[in-house]
């Protein structure tokens, strides 16, 4: 490498160069490369040149400075996409490179080559940071270590988009910590003192945030929904993002297992700018094994953004109050028939349920030994825990057993959407009996005649009675 006394060397030899061109000589003799220039018209020259030769001998006992130039030139930018919407979680690829370059080298044989380059950048440390964007930054920094010239390296940043972010472009700091190598003194062929110096960088790293329409529902309420049944979900909803929607349809969907199912889900709403509240209603059923309890149930848009492109809006899940499935129970004593009697069987229904129900018939189905010449009952409307009367035709077979029967019953009526429905099996019980008392007796053939006999030799007892007393 060039020393430093080899660079005093040369400069003080131009200066003997120009020197002489100024003595009014009329032609300057060329100096041979390495010759020191001595003239007898010039003592002064003879005596710097002995002072330089003087410098030669001494220089090499002392420092040698190792003279190179160039430092680390460091880029950051995000590599793949930047754009992205509110709410997402999202990991920045950041690509760090290194494009410094070393603009000078001198050489000299006593002096020993570095393995730290100047442009290098060492224990590189990034920290990313939110800076005033409307995003939450979830990773701590990260150690690159050591980044060469020409080289580059990537590192990832988990971060999250606040879901109100407001639409644009921000720029988020990415702060970097490295040193390199400033420069060095070597005092012998196997030792080498380095200077490095402290570099704290800012890249700033923009990222956009796309305008989006979110939704948010102010209020919403169940009409007449209940287990088994159809009814209405009121909404009153509101764009809170900042993208104007076009062509905008309110839409509601099943929210995972839940037992409300969507019969009517979509209203058209059309433009829906930022700020404007809408109510929609839609409808809904429920299962009939629901409970009496609150279910999800997810409302969302789809819409028309700025680039044209149908999208749909995060749903939003709202709890729907459903109420107790319809129910009637028997609340009258069983009917006692006898074998081969025909009567008239009374049922009182009552309406258990939390909802009326409009034009109610019950029917009773016959099994043996059971027939009937009238087996339905107009019921009419019944509201939550009234009453009515069904009546029925009911026979019994001669040849009846003597036991408690089950007969099956159910209710046909309609809902407040006039749906028809049709009740769960309500038991009727009747009890088939023999008959006793008086009534058994009257209802036998054998104890009549004998009756009848009875009463025949009485009243001729009678007669002879009087007419012998005549």
């Amino acid at each position: 490498m060039y020393t430093e006394a080899t660079v005093k060397f040369q400069f003080l030899r131009g200066m003997v160069m120009q020197n002489h061109g100024s003595s009014g000589t009329s032609a300057c003799t060329p100096v041979p490369a390495g010759d020191v220039f001595l003239h007898r018209n010039h003592p002064i020259l003879v005596f710097l040149a002995l002072v330089l030769l003087a410098g030669v001998l001494v220089i090499p006992a002392m420092a040698d400075t190792k003279m190179m130039a160039g430092t680390p030139s460091i880029t950051a930018a995000i590599s793949g996409k930047n754009e992205f919407s509110p709410g997402d979680n999202v990991t920045l690829n950041v690509m760090v490179q290194n494009s410094g370059i070393n603009v000078w080298k001198f050489v000299n044989s006593n002096i020993s080559d570095s393995t730290d380059q100047p442009n290098m950048a060492k224990l590189m440390l990034v920290t990313l940071r939110a800076g005033d964007a409307p995003v939450t930054i979830q990773s701590k920094s990260q150690m690159i270590g050591s980044l060469p010239a020409s080289t580059q390296s990537t590192v990832q940043f988990d971060a999250k988009i606040s879901y109100d972010a407001p639409s644009g472009t921000y720029n988020l700091p990415l702060d970097m910590n490295y040193t390199y190598i400033w420069t060095g003194d070597q005092y012998s062929q196997d030792a080498i003192h380095y200077y490095y110096r402290i570099v704290n960088q800012t890249i700033l790293l923009p990222v956009k945030i796309k305008p989006v329409m979110r939704i948010g529902v102010l209020s919403s309420y169940p009409e007449h929904v209940n287990a088994g049944t159809e009814g209405y979900i009121h909404v009153q909803v509101q764009n809170i993002g900042h993208e104007s929607g076009k062509n905008t349809i309110l839409r509601i969907a099943q929210s995972g297992t839940s037992p409300l199912t969507p019969t009517e889900s979509s209203e058209y709403i059309g433009d829906f700018p930022p700020g404007a509240i809408i109510n929609a209603t839609f409808k809904v059923t429920g299962a009939k094994d629901a409970n009496a309890q609150i279910y999800p149930l997810d409302v969302y848009a789809t819409y028309q953004n700025s680039e044209g492109d149908m999208v749909n809006t995060d749903s939003v899940t709202i709890g729907v109050p459903v109420g107790n499935k319809i129910k009637f129970n028997v609340i009258s004593q069983a009917e006692t028939l006898s074998p081969g009697e025909t009567k008239t069987v009374t049922v009182i229904f009552q309406n258990t349920g939390n909802t009326t129900v409009y034009s109610a018939k019950a029917r009773l189905s016959m099994i043996a030994p059971f027939t009937s010449t009238d087996d339905v009952a107009y019921l009419g409307d019944l509201g939550p825990g009234e009453k009515a009367t069904a009546n029925f035709v009911v026979s019994v077979d001669k040849q009846g057993t003597l036991k408690e029967y089950g007969l099956d019953s159910e209710i046909q009526y309609r809902d407040a959407l006039n749906n028809e429905l049709v009740s769960d099996t309500i038991t009727v019980n009747i009890d088939v009996a023999a008959k006793t008392g008086i009534e058994a007796i009257t209802s036998s053939p054998i104890a009549l005649t004998i009756i009848a006999g009875i009463l025949i030799g009485i009243a001729y007892v009678v007669f002879r009675f009087v007419k012998r007393k005549q």
